[in-house]
């Protein structure tokens, strides 16, 4: 077999991961995304609220709102996920070991922009907190639980549209035990037809198993899930996952290469809530 490579296989491959790393990815597409970064870091500016004064007698200065503004800077960090594909291998396996690679290395990739957020909602500086006593004690996910969440949301005046709720498969099992959240009286949800919730009180739900990243963090059998609103987290990438396919004669291989740069970073506490969960 010559050592060179199509052109055509190239371009193939790297469209192929593209579109499964799309589809892979739980997380990007719901918080605030920044492609083609330049640089090591991204800075997601921050504005504060301002509340109108009195106007005050008349030809009298007016009164500054005094809006501070700050920044939460993302910084980029390198990944790559490489396997070797050995031309004597091609020879005597009985499937595509290029398609095989292909969901491999670009599941890897979606599930590592999914760590990066997940890592930045617990790095996250947030107040809101619901404990693993709401609703009974030691208590799995529940109705109680989601009212919280949403309670301290309203109170805190987020957005009601692009609110997400991230939570792992086994806080879903505690939560389809809820009448009040399966019954088709209750609300509009496939939880009895296809054993999911998909939106639920305002939230779209985002349910993910165990990752080898890490995944939700997990301490002592209390699960950490989050509530949180598409704005108050954000995502910058400098390197869209990017693939190179390079013949290593030491190994009478080709090496498959897909690197990633990006950085997630928490923008507003305000719009994160931390829901422990007792598994």
């Amino acid at each position: 077999m010559a050592t060179g490579i199509s052109t055509a296989f190239i371009t193939l491959f790297d469209a192929e991961v593209k579109q499964a790393y799309q589809a892979d990815s739980m997380l990007r597409n719901a918080v605030r995304l920044r492609t083609g970064v330049e640089g090591s870091t991204y800075k997601f500016p921050k504005i504060s609220a301002g509340a109108a004064v009195a106007r005050g007698d008349i030809s009298s200065d007016v009164t500054a709102l005094g809006i501070t503004y700050a920044q939460a800077t993302a910084t980029m960090s390198d990944w790559v996920a490489a396997e070797y594909t050995d031309i004597f291998g091609q020879a005597k396996v009985n499937f595509d070991e290029r398609s095989e690679l292909v969901q491999i290395v670009g599941k890897a990739i979606g599930r590592r922009s999914d760590q990066l957020v997940l890592t930045a909602l617990d790095a996250a500086s947030t107040s809101l907190t619901v404990a693993t006593s709401v609703g009974g004690s030691a208590t799995n996910l529940n109705l109680e639980k989601l009212l919280e969440a949403k309670r301290l949301m309203d109170a805190g005046n987020v957005p009601f549209s692009d609110r997400y709720f991230v939570i792992h498969a086994n806080n879903l099992a505690g939560l389809l035990s809820e009448t009040k959240v399966t019954s088709s009286d209750y609300g509009n949800v496939k939880a009895l037809v296809q054993g999911q919730v998909d939106t639920f009180m305002g939230f779209k739900f985002i349910t993910m198993g165990d990752l080898a990243e890490g995944g939700l963090p997990l301490a002592t059998g209390v699960r950490t899930n989050y509530a949180f609103h598409k704005s108050a987290v954000g995502l910058a990438e400098s390197l869209g996952p990017k693939t190179e396919i390079n013949y290593v004669p030491q190994k009478t291989s080709y090496l498959v290469n897909c690197m990633y740069s990006a950085g997630s970073v928490g923008i507003d506490g305000a719009g994160i809530v931390e829901v422990s969960c007792t598994e």
